[in-house]
């Protein structure tokens, strides 16, 4: 389904107004409902604002008890985050409101001010993995990582990855499944993942997720949390006192050992 120049508009004012709400003052439940009329369904978390089309409400209840917590474990690592998500009714829609042509494969997408659930791709995942999914997409909105340009995308990816899985409990090697197969058979990558690798469709797509979020990881159980959020922005040498050549021989060490 289609969404709209008028809906997109729409959109654009109730995120606006949701951004203030989440701060201070209030969205109206009928002016999110204009998005979609008849069909429109909000709920409140205590933290967060969800608008759903052709939604159960129940559904959408779980999402902003799910964005509620994940704002918590964003506030501790990073800081506050405005938690604006959008369900539509249908992939298309989802691809329409963040403005991609692709969704395959992917159950959420961040935009500069909300996240939009990619309803087949979120229908898929388990418990945990709606969790961590809707935390690494916060952690995307809270840190503006959409806007392009301030940081390599395998410190945007991985550092969205690593509070995602803060507090999931998921072994290592559950996590990076792929890359350990990888690592086991004796590869190991010779340099981090830049932006081709995080392309839809890309051929190692899994293992460059999973190279970023151990290179996060990595960072912070070597120099502490607080170095690797000073790292977001900034580069290898003036945070972590380390040429990148001697940070990429430490990170491959790193999976060597996480994942042989």
């Amino acid at each position: 389904m289609s969404v709209p120049k008028g809906r997109r508009a729409v959109l654009a004012g109730m995120l606006a107004l949701a951004g203030a709400g989440l701060g201070g003052a209030r969205p109206t439940p009928q002016t999110a409902r204009d998005l979609w009329p008849g069909a429109a369904e909000v709920v409140r978390g205590e933290r967060s604002l969800v608008v759903g089309h052709r939604v159960p409400p129940a559904e959408l209840r779980d999402l902003a008890a799910r964005a509620d917590r994940a704002c918590r474990t964003i506030a501790r690592v990073w800081g506050p985050v405005r938690a604006v998500v959008v369900v539509p009714a249908t992939d298309d829609e989802a691809a329409e409101l963040a403005g991609t042509a692709r969704t395959g494969g992917l159950a959420a997408l961040a935009t500069a001010d909300r996240v939009v659930v990619v309803p087949t791709g979120y229908a898929r995942l388990s418990e945990t993995g709606r969790d961590v999914v809707i935390t690494h997409e916060l952690t995307h909105l809270a840190t503006g990582a959409t806007r392009g340009g301030r940081v390599p995308m395998w410190l945007s990816e991985g550092f969205a990855d690593y509070v995602g899985y803060r507090d999931a409990g998921i072994a290592v090697r559950t996590v990076a499944a792929e890359l350990a197969a990888e690592v086991r058979a004796g590869v190991l990558p010779t340099e981090l993942p830049g932006g081709d690798g995080f392309a839809p469709g890309a051929p190692r797509l899994a293992q460059a997720y999973e190279e970023a979020w151990l290179a996060c990881r990595y960072v912070a159980e070597r120099f502490g949390e607080k170095a690797l959020v000073r790292l977001y922005g900034s580069d290898v040498g003036s945070t972590l006192g380390l040429s990148r050549a001697e940070f990429t021989a430490a990170w491959r060490d790193h999976l060597r050992r996480e994942l042989s």
